[in-house]
């Protein structure tokens, strides 16, 4: 495993395991470590062992949202880093691989949008939620463009103006997170996600992502005339002939590793 100061990156059995590694400060966002974690997901975006990519977190919490005790300007919202936290954003939500968010603790407020970057959510049943920006005066404004859209005007109004805490069970009947397990078996849960992701094609996993975000942009007549196209293309390929032809066979797919 390489390690780093803020964050660990491991590739194991065909995901990359990108882990907050500050535990001290609950996994805090510093500059060190978003910038760490930007590069740690360029780098598996180019791991061709890895077939998709886990965040999660060391210690107590998954990340605790921005880094309070940093030096003037150098907080979540500043402008003195060399990344971003948008492009950390960004950056998860435009990977071609699937991103799972294994939140293994507490998220609070800023680490709230690596929860609603990611592509599956999966999370200790115990564990703590809060929008707790409003809490200190402020508001979860970058987080929001990406956490409103699984949350919904309806839970997203009352947890941003209350900054109430919420757990891991509560988040997937809001559907902010999707499987809610105890704390012991959250690997374990993880891993049954990957298995199912390294089933698939690997090119046809890439192109799902693409489909769940460009459709759902789309009107009806728009995303007709976009997936008629795409779903001839998507038979046509080599990937889809190998896919059907082991389904004729009733045998695994040459993608499926043993």
């Amino acid at each position: 495993m390489a390690g780093t100061e803020a964050t660990l990156y491991e590739v194991k059995d065909g995901a990359a395991w990108i882990t907050l590694n500050r535990p001290e400060n609950r996994n805090a966002l510093s500059a060190v470590l978003v910038n760490e974690l930007y590069e740690h997901l360029k780098e598996a975006n180019e791991d061709t062992e890895a077939r998709c990519i886990i965040i999660t977190g060391t210690g107590p919490a998954f990340c605790a949202g921005a880094d309070l005790k940093s030096p003037p300007g150098q907080s979540i919202e500043g402008t003195k880093r060399s990344v971003p936290y948008p492009d950390v954003l960004t950056t998860i939500q435009d990977s071609p691989k699937p991103v799972i968010a294994a939140v293994n603790g507490a998220a609070f407020a800023g680490g709230l949008g690596l929860v609603g970057a990611s592509d599956i959510v999966i999370t200790a049943e115990d564990v703590q939620f809060s929008f707790s920006e409003v809490r200190i005066g402020v508001i979860p404004a970058v987080i929001s463009v990406v956490c409103l859209p699984k949350l919904g005007v309806h839970h997203g109004m009352k947890l941003f103006v209350t900054g109430e805490r919420f757990t891991g069970a509560q988040a997937v009947d809001m559907g902010f997170a999707h499987r809610a397990v105890p704390g012991d078996k959250l690997i374990a849960a993880v891993n049954e996600e990957i298995d199912m992701i390294r089933r698939g094609g690997p090119n046809a996993v890439v192109e799902c992502k693409k489909l769940v975000r460009q459709v759902s942009a789309l009107s009806r007549e728009e995303g007709f005339a976009l997936t008629t196209e795409w779903s001839g293309r998507m038979f046509r390929s080599e990937e889809g002939a190998e896919g059907m032809a082991a389904f004729r066979e009733k045998r695994d797919a040459s993608w499926i590793k043993s």
